[in-house]
């Protein structure tokens, strides 16, 4: 079976919890003793079950009704494996919805019937398109308090296409839901023979695993391992991770930024010597000569062409409280290198209604949550891979390098030198 990584994300209470907690309850995948723990709870709507107690665990969530940090279930069916992330949809916690977002191939955006397309909607959706997260489900929730309205439902429909006509999604679904009641979600709704579709679990269950794009071959160094043992007193191995591509021994490959070249004598696998090594896998490589190599460094195959750029254009969201500044000293972290970086211009920022970047202007900070196009200096060259082709090492992270909190996620877009 293959594996769909799907997070919820929409407005403060648009019901993402209980959502997934419905998900679960209905596709049996619930523990008996997490189901006796919130059949003694207190009851919510007509006598329903609180489902939303399945993932919001923290105590600051049960009292105030919220999600505050991302919250991961992992359940399976016949058919395929989930890991799901409950991500909150309160403006304050963006960050923690970005986490969530992150490694995802699958968005699910929720929408209260009542409500409609809010602020949070459109912030999500665009983050969603902004992190390439190719499938995007909408479900249209609470449709018991609309009275299952057929217009309604094809109201907000029309509203949220409009909208994210020019979002980059290779998938979009609606679905009509309740998710107190649970319609739609893993069975058909009784209550709306109108939709013609299929409920939630089974278009996850039969929707086609898009990944996003990963070219190239790219080998992260995290650490390298040098044993005291007498036995293994000459073993020097290179621990990582191999974010895309595959590598098979007696292969030749080049250290990044070095440009040293050297052949894989060695594969190491789960503690096990192995031929050949995929994408996403945590491995050794042991190398036929010894080259100065640490972390931060990049094994590409010989022949294959890289980037290496200080300046570069970039997209990121503002995740700290702290305004993002120009020319004020920060980390740029991006696989397992880190270097010391700067904002050199701050050329558009998003306007969430529009879903525009507008240019112009003089520009000079970004406040939390803002999404913008910056240019970003770093003191050493890196290996540069633009998101669109490789997500795995065209994203990175700043970090303010006077408090070390974490400053913005940052996609990168084109290199300028």
């Amino acid at each position: 079976m293959d594996l769909m990584r799907v997070f919820t994300c929409g407005s403060v209470d648009d019901g993402k919890s209980t959502l997934i907690g419905r998900l679960l309850y209905d596709a049996k995948s619930i523990f008996q003793e997490h189901l006796d723990h919130i059949e003694a709870k207190d009851r919510v709507g007509d006598g329903e079950l609180n489902l939303a107690l399945l993932t919001d665990g923290l105590k600051a969530e049960r009292e105030q009704g919220i999600t505050i940090d991302v919250a991961y279930k992992y359940f399976s069916t016949p058919k395929r494996k989930f890991i799901i992330a409950d991500t909150p949809g309160h403006v304050q916690y963006t960050r923690n919805m970005v986490t969530g977002a992150s490694l995802a191939d699958t968005a699910i955006i929720l929408i209260d019937a009542r409500q409609g397309i809010l602020e949070q909607t459109r912030r999500h959706s665009f983050i969603s398109h902004l992190l390439r997260v190719p499938h995007l489900i909408v479900c249209v929730n609470k449709m018991d308090l609309v009275g299952f309205s057929e217009a309604r439902f094809r109201e907000i429909e029309a509203d949220f296409r409009a909208m994210a006509a020019e979002l980059n999604f290779k998938q979009t679904t609606l679905i009509p839901i309740s998710a107190l009641k649970g319609d739609n979600i893993v069975n058909s709704s009784a209550a709306m023979p109108w939709y013609t579709g299929t409920p939630l679990l089974q278009t996850l269950e039969e929707s086609d695993v898009h990944r996003k794009g990963a070219a190239g071959t790219r080998f992260t160094v995290q650490y390298v391992l040098r044993p005291q043992s007498t036995e293994l007193h000459d073993f020097r191995g290179f621990a990582g991770v191999l974010r895309s591509g595959e590598f098979k021994t007696g292969q030749k490959i080049r250290v990044e930024p070095s440009g040293e070249e050297a052949t894989i004598t060695a594969l190491h696998f789960s503690g096990q010597p192995v031929s050949e090594i995929y994408a996403d896998d945590s491995a050794v490589i042991e190398l036929d000569r010894d080259i100065d190599i640490s972390r931060g460094d990049i094994f590409v195959p010989v022949g294959e062409t890289v980037r290496k750029s200080a300046l570069f254009s970039a997209r990121l969201t503002h995740l700290d409280t702290a305004a993002l500044k120009l020319n004020y000293a920060y980390y740029l972290m991006c696989g397992t290198r880190k270097v010391k970086a700067m904002v050199k211009s701050i050329n558009s920022k998003l306007d969430i209604h529009s879903l525009k970047f507008n240019a112009g202007g003089e520009a000079n900070a970004v406040a939390l949550n803002e999404i913008a196009e910056v240019t970003i200096k770093t003191a050493q060259p890196i290996v540069f891979d633009s998101y669109r082709d490789n997500w795995t090492t065209g994203a990175a992270v700043l970090v303010d390098a006077q408090t070390n909190m974490t400053s913005a996620a940052l996609m990168h877009n084109e290199a300028i030198d």
